[in-house]
């Protein structure tokens, strides 16, 4: 093609930019979320599928220097990445309930409705918390556990609905409030969990590595923790990504959607 027939097509493209009071602030945040979001769930699923089933079949010294050399900066990248996921889609959602809540004719329900759903998913992960702490008895079963946290999520999903029903409740405000309060939860694990644990590793392998101290006893037991929080998070990523892509594209909570 030439260059005059490139040029010819380029001026039949017509930009037409949407206009509104939150429209481009609303699309920065989408592309930032997004952005955000394809790092941290892509770290979570290269630590699940690859990294954790690769380092046990390692040897120690292996192990340590894979440790100590790669997941310092991995660990820097997956709990940014997932604080400004959170966020970046934290405003999003502030600005649906706000429009929710001015369709009801009462603006101040929106910081009402956060409020809400801030409580249940903190509470909802204050028993995940608990659930997967290190443990003896029938809560040593993964299995039994992983039931648990499973029952427990889907509760918190059901008050945060039932709590928000609402005829003026958008798709888009149910769904994120649901997948969105997964991703909290999640977010909640990596810092309060994961992170907690994986610093200690990193710091007693580092000290391995270059004068030789052996790893405490407990370091076995933080590195159960490490894998345990991957594991949750991997699984409640699914739920999370399946109510995120539908508070656009499948409104089955609500015929509304934004």
């Amino acid at each position: 093609m030439t260059a005059c027939g490139l040029l010819l097509i380029a001026t039949q493209i017509h930009l037409s930019f949407p206009a509104g009071e939150h429209v481009t602030e609303e699309i920065v945040l989408r592309w930032v979320h997004f952005v955000a979001g394809i790092l941290w769930i892509g770290l979570l699923y290269y630590f699940n599928l690859v990294s954790l089933p690769a380092a046990g079949r390692l040897d120690e010294t292996t192990r340590a220097r894979l440790v100590a050399g790669l997941m310092p900066r991995a660990f820097w990248w997956f709990r940014w990445s997932a604080l400004v996921t959170v966020l970046a889609g934290l405003r999003y959602f502030i600005l649906i309930l706000a429009d929710d809540a001015h369709n009801t004719g009462h603006p101040e329900l929106a910081w009402r409705w956060l409020g809400h759903w801030f409580l249940v998913w903190l509470a909802c992960y204050a028993v995940i918390h608990g659930l997967m702490m290190p443990t003896g008895g029938p809560l040593s079963r993964g299995w039994l556990r992983g039931l648990l946290i499973a029952v427990v999520t889907a509760a918190a999903s059901w008050a945060i609905l039932a709590w928000n029903a609402d005829p003026n409740a958008s798709n888009g405000a149910l769904a994120i409030a649901v997948g969105g309060g997964i991703g909290l939860v999640m977010l909640f694990i990596v810092w309060g969990f994961v992170w907690r644990a994986q610093k200690r590793l990193i710091k007693w392998t580092q000290a391995m590595l270059e004068q030789n101290t052996p790893l405490p006893p407990e370091a076995a037991r933080l590195a159960r923790w490490v894998r345990t929080g991957a594991r949750v998070g991997f699984w409640l990523s699914f739920p999370m990504l399946f109510f995120m892509a539908a508070a656009n594209h499948y409104p089955f909570l609500s015929p509304t959607v934004r």
